[in-house]
């Protein structure tokens, strides 16, 4: 939105103006609220889970391994300061690194990544095609939303039943 709308939706009592340079797609995939006909398609950034721990670069492998035991997780996402993924330590990298190793030493570096705005489906048959578990959901400038896993967007099909 131009300086000039933006003023003049200021001007006509609207309160609530943002001048969002990156754009309306950029809107969406970082998980800010939309309308129109796709509004209600659940997304990624909507099914993904929040609670996925969370590890820095330099961090010992053990203290990793304590957190992903402690909630249940067979990954810990690493990041850094700013929450941007970095790598992903998985619960088989683990048997392979010294405890008091760092984490960056052990995670792999680049996981694929989806943005928020990819509807859960089309993740999904691609998760399934792949025979990928889950997926990590970032922002576009790759900061961690969430991850996705596949059994959760796996429902059951009334059609196959």
């Amino acid at each position: 939105m131009s300086p000039r709308a933006a003023w003049r939706l200021e001007g006509m009592g609207f309160e609530r103006i943002y001048d969002y340079v990156p754009g309306k797609a950029d809107w969406s995939a970082s998980g800010l609220p939309t309308e129109g006909t796709l509004a209600d398609v659940p997304t990624v950034g909507g099914a993904a889970r929040r609670d996925v721990p969370t590890c820095g670069p330099s961090e010992k492998v053990a203290e990793a391994r304590e957190r992903m035991i402690a909630t249940r997780w067979d990954r810990c996402v690493v990041v850094n300061g700013e929450r941007v993924v970095l790598g992903v330590l998985r619960e088989k990298d683990l048997a392979l690194s010294y405890s008091e190793a760092s984490v960056e030493s052990a995670m792999r570096n680049g996981p694929a990544t989806f943005r928020p705005d990819e509807p859960v489906e089309k993740v999904a048959k691609r998760m399934r095609e792949r025979g990928v578990s889950s997926v990590l959901v970032t922002t576009s400038d790759g900061k961690l939303v969430g991850m996705l896993r596949r059994e959760e967007t796996e429902w059951p099909d009334p059609a196959r039943d």
